[in-house]
């Protein structure tokens, strides 16, 4: 039996299903996905005064050093200390247990030098669809958090090396506007919400963060999401889980729950 927990949002009530969430992570892995030009993530049983940490070899146990990078392997999340002088860490971020997430899928526009870009126009066609879909007006609040699936979403993107291909990535104005719409927690399957190479602008990340006016501390990107096919877009419960480790990005897990609309709040 489904279990099921309601919320208020957008004036209406929400019904969630939490015993069937959507897991959106990618595992940092020999067969996760990576960016960046980093090797492989690397998982070696330790070594030392005859103890072997592998119990295939006759060691009592298995006790691996793991070595990888948190920005190039696998799903990850991020906070303003990425780009800042001062140190931050995702761990001292105040990330929310539960909170409302719009799932949009959005197809980039195409420039004139072959950029893939995920602009003003994508954003708002699909916004507005989902808006539509969901019975809702289309001047409707954003919610704290998006994630972005974009299209083609063929499955070996998620096991793909990225390094070198100029993936898609946001005009910074789009990201400015949701900072301002009050979006807090961004989610992306792309390696990164800037170009590849911008000569270290990272003019996407500085938007969404506000750096250096108005610092959003407490704000996240999360990175190589994946969101298989058939999970609509629409309106999720998201609970996003991250590893405790004190740099400017970790590990993360992305749960997203279905939220259905029931009646006016």
């Amino acid at each position: 039996m489904m279990s099921q927990f309601s919320f208020a949002w957008a004036g209406w009530r929400w019904e969630v299903a939490v015993d069937a969430p959507v897991d959106a992570s990618c595992a940092v892995g020999p067969r996760g996905p990576r960016a960046w030009y980093v090797e492989a993530p690397r998982f070696e049983p330790v070594r030392a005064n005859g103890f072997i940490g592998a119990v295939a070899e006759g060691g009592a146990v298995n006790f691996r050093d793991l070595a990888f990078n948190p920005h190039g392997h696998g799903t990850h999340t991020e906070c303003l200390g990425h780009i800042t002088r001062e140190v931050h860490s995702v761990n001292g971020c105040r990330i929310p247990a539960w909170m409302p997430c719009l799932l949009v899928s959005l197809v980039p526009d195409v420039l004139a030098d072959g950029d893939h870009v995920l602009g003003q126009g994508a954003v708002q066609r699909a916004v507005g669809a989902t808006w539509e879909a969901l019975g809702l007006p289309s001047d409707a609040p954003m919610p704290q958090a998006v994630a972005v699936r974009t299209l083609p979403n063929e499955g070996g993107k998620a096991q793909r090396n990225w390094s070198d291909t100029n993936p898609a990535y946001f005009e910074a104005g789009v990201l400015a506007g949701w900072a301002a719409a009050g979006v807090d927690h961004l989610l992306t399957d792309l390696p990164s919400v800037d170009r590849e190479r911008d000569g270290g602008v990272l003019a996407g990340h500085h938007a969404f963060w506000c750096v250096p006016d108005a610092p959003r501390s407490h704000a996240t990107i999360t990175e190589f999401l994946y969101v298989p096919n058939d999970v609509p877009d629409g309106l999720y419960l998201l609970n996003l889980q991250t590893a405790a480790l004190e740099n400017d990005a970790t590990p993360s897990r992305p749960l997203l729950f279905p939220c259905a609309k029931s009646i006016p709040a």
